[in-house]
C-alpha cells in the first residue's frame, strides 16, 4: 500500500476550507456560520453507524481523481447493494470492475492519491461527499474475491481502497427525488394485483 499524503488539517473541514474558500466565504458572508461548525467540531473523520448504514445501501458511487497536474476526473462505479465494503471507521473499498479500459483513475491515483467519494440517494434526497486518499491494489485476488458481489455478472482485474479524511453531508435542497425502476415496477405490479382482486371481487358480488 502506498503512504498516504499528510494532511495538516487545523480542522477536518480544512481538508475542503482551503484560504482561497475561507476568503471566498468570508467575501460572501458565510465564513462565521462555517467557523462555528469548526468550533463546534466541525466534520466527522470517522465513518459512523448511519454513514455505514448509507454506504451500504448505495448502489452507485462516483470518484473523483485528479492527475499531478491537478486535472480532475470523475468516475462513476455503480454495482448490487453492499458492492461499497467498509473495512473499518476509516477505510471503504470495492472491486474495480472491468470497464472501457480507460485507466484515467488508475493513472492518476499512480501519481497523486487524493481523491472524493461523492455518494447520492435519490429517493431520499440525501448526499453524502467524502475526502480522503485512495489507492489501486493489483494482484491481490483475495481482496478481489472479498469484494466481489455474489454472483454479480462483472470483472474485476483489481481494487480501489479509499481512506477517508472527513466527510459531510448536505441538505436536500435542489436535489431531484427520483426513484429506482424496479422499486416502482414493484409498486405498479402491487397496484396491478389489487386491482384485479377488487374487479374479481366486484363482479362476484354482481353475479349473486
Amino acid at each position: 500500500m502506498i503512504d498516504k499524503p499528510e494532511e495538516q488539517l487545523t480542522t477536518p473541514s480544512d481538508v475542503a476550507f482551503t484560504p482561497s474558500v475561507k476568503a471566498v466565504q468570508s467575501r460572501k458572508g458565510s465564513r462565521n456560520s462555517y467557523l462555528r461548525m469548526e468550533n463546534d467540531g466541525g466534520w466527522e473523520t470517522r465513518i459512523t453507524p448511519p454513514l455505514a448504514a448509507f454506504i451500504a445501501a448505495q448502489t452507485s458511487v462516483f470518484l473523483a481523481t485528479a492527475s499531478a497536474a491537478g486535472q480532475p476526473y470523475i468516475q462513476h462505479r455503480g454495482g448490487p447493494p453492499g458492492f461499497l465494503h467498509i473495512l473499518d471507521d476509516s477505510t471503504i473499498a470495492f472491486a474495480d470492475f472491468r470497464g472501457n479500459r480507460q485507466f484515467i483513475s488508475t493513472g492518476n491515483l499512480a501519481e497523486n492519491p487524493r481523491a472524493h467519494l461523492f455518494l447520492m440517494n435519490y429517493e431520499t434526497r440525501e448526499r453524502i461527499k467524502l475526502w480522503g486518499t485512495a489507492e489501486v491494489i493489483e494482484g491481490d485476488a483475495a481482496l478481489v474475491a472479498r469484494l466481489m458481489p455474489p454472483a454479480y455478472q462483472a470483472k474485476s482485474e483489481q481494487a480501489i481502497v479509499f481512506h477517508l479524511t472527513a466527510w459531510d453531508a448536505n441538505c436536500s435542497q435542489h436535489i431531484p427525488q427520483r426513484l429506482d425502476a424496479d422499486d416502482v415496477a414493484r409498486a405498479i405490479k402491487d397496484r396491478d394485483q389489487r386491482i384485479a382482486a377488487l374487479e374479481a371481487e366486484i363482479a362476484r358480488l354482481k353475479a349473486s
